[in-house]
């Protein structure tokens, strides 16, 4: 039976709104997600016939899309937002989503090969990506089911990099955009994938109308790719004389225009949120845990590869190294999430964490005070309870699209947190200008930029603080998802 056509907005994206739990009884709970795509879809509002397709990430997903068939879930469990979920092959989404999307591409965007011995491309490889098109495939057939006539289809993340040049040849008539939530690899390390993954990635995106990113670093960087890799040519703002940023990508007689939407925090919500009791009451403890005119140093990040914790941490143990007066006067609150545990490499990153923290708690630690708290269980009111209490706030990525939380911590900071932050960070072109800027390779910089922003004084971090805000919010998610809209 086919698919209505009702749709005339879609947002496409590995993860949907909502998340299912499949009890003993065969029951379905649901639980919704939050998160920029959440808010900015609920800008459109309940009439406009938005429909957001997204995969089954785990069994009590895959149960609740085998019950709503091609149907859409239960509006109950998604806020009243249509929803239809992809029931794909377990064995298909996991090749396409930890094989492919989360161990190659993230990798490759991330600078993260190890390139004496990684990457290696075999035959696993081979049929890895082969699974990650038919995981693309799958998307690009649901999306043209649903959409009416010229819809608007908004694709998400490098997950769906094939998504936009599959859908334009199933429906020509829509109007497609994609937008990548991480940063952008230069050429050269670019062309570390296949020549054949290389081009196809970018020859995905370019089958948009749009390609759209978090920053004009990253904007630039793929436009530099596709020169480099399909010998595409760019057009470029200016006044003709061909240094002005990237605007457009012109490949095989279609022009895909390129766009920049730097996601910004959520400032009402995270206001509204985190004053809230449970707060309150995380805030009461964290402060016990730290003790008494004590300052802190927060950092709030999943054990992702890319977000750097150990060279933090390293950094840190040097500033106790070097500046032995800030010994028994400072905690460092590391809030270090497991993330992606069935890989094996983020296993041991999170176990290298644990490890490192321990040894800094017993180098330096005395019996009134523990250097280093680190919580690995995943708590959002005890971050916001960090967040506001943070004296400094430690954010130094390898390299990262954006960086919320170097956006959330100066919204919710009570008396005014200091930003010590990665110029590899996207977040770094809005916020640059009132933060403590490092190298995040260099830990004896870092360590110097810890002390730095522990002595700077209150007022000075109250003033950084209001400009950190303000710029952290100048395109909250709603706005930012409307503009992209727009835009196409």
């Amino acid at each position: 039976m086919a698919v209505p056509r009702t749709a005339p907005i879609l947002v496409a994206s590995n993860r949907g709104p909502v998340s299912y739990t499949l009890g003993e009884d065969g029951s379905l709970t649901a639980r919704r997600g939050g998160g920029g795509l959440v808010s900015g879809l609920s800008a459109i509002g309940p009439d406009a016939n938005a429909v957001w397709v997204c995969a089954a990430l785990g069994e009590g997903d895959r149960e609740a899309a085998r019950r709503a068939g091609d149907s859409h879930l239960n509006p109950g469990d998604t806020g009243g937002q249509q929803v239809r979920m992809l029931d794909i092959a377990p064995d298909v989404f996991a090749a396409a989503y930890n094989g492919i999307a989360n161990s190659v591409l993230w990798f490759v965007h991330h600078l993260l090969y190890q390139t004496p011995v990684e990457p290696v491309f075999d035959a696993e490889f081979a049929d890895q990506w082969a699974a990650y098109e038919t995981y693309n495939a799958a998307f690009a057939d649901a999306l043209a089911e649903e959409a009416v006539d010229e819809a608007v289809v908004l694709v998400q993340d490098y997950h769906l990099a094939l998504v936009p040049a599959m859908l334009r040849e199933l429906r020509p008539d829509l109007r497609i955009g994609h937008f990548s939530h991480t940063p952008w690899a230069p050429p050269d390390y670019y062309r570390l994938l296949p020549d054949d993954v290389a081009a196809g990635v970018l020859r995905g995106i370019l089958g948009g109308d749009r390609a759209a990113f978090l920053t004009e670093r990253w904007a630039g960087a793929f436009a530099d790719c596709c020169a480099a890799v399909l010998g595409a040519e760019i057009v470029r703002d200016g006044d003709g004389d061909g240094d002005g940023p990237p605007t457009a990508v012109r490949f095989e007689g279609r022009e895909t225009r390129l766009g920049v939407h730097g996601l910004g925090a959520d400032a009402d919500f995270l206001r509204q949120r985190s004053r809230q009791a449970d707060v309150d009451e995380r805030l009461t403890s964290l402060r016990a845990q730290i003790g008494p005119d004590r300052k802190s140093i927060v950092r709030v990040d999943r054990t992702e590869l890319s977000k750097n914790i150990v060279r933090g941490l390293l950094a840190y143990r040097r500033l106790l190294e070097t500046h032995p007066e800030w010994r028994e006067r400072v905690v460092h609150v590391a809030f270090a999430y497991p993330s992606r545990q069935d890989l094996a490499v983020y296993r041991d990153y999170t176990e290298r964490v644990r490890r490192l923290a321990d040894e800094i708690n017993a180098e330096y630690g005395t019996e009134g005070w523990t250097p280093v708290a680190l919580h690995v269980k995943d708590d959002f009111a005890r971050s916001l309870a960090a967040y506001r209490l943070a004296d400094v706030a430690l954010v130094n990525p390898i390299r990262d699209g954006m960086n919320l939380v170097a956006k959330e911590v100066p919204v919710v900071s009570e008396r005014g947190c200091a930003l010590v932050l990665s110029r590899e960070a996207g977040a770094y072109a809005e916020l640059g200008d009132d933060a403590l800027v490092v190298n995040p390779y260099d830990v004896e910089a870092t360590a110097r930029a810890l002390d730095e922003a522990l002595r700077m004084s209150d007022g000075e971090r109250a003033d950084r603080t209001k400009r950190l805000a303000a710029a952290a919010t100048a395109l909250p998610p709603q706005a930012w998802f409307l503009a992209q809209l727009r835009a196409l």
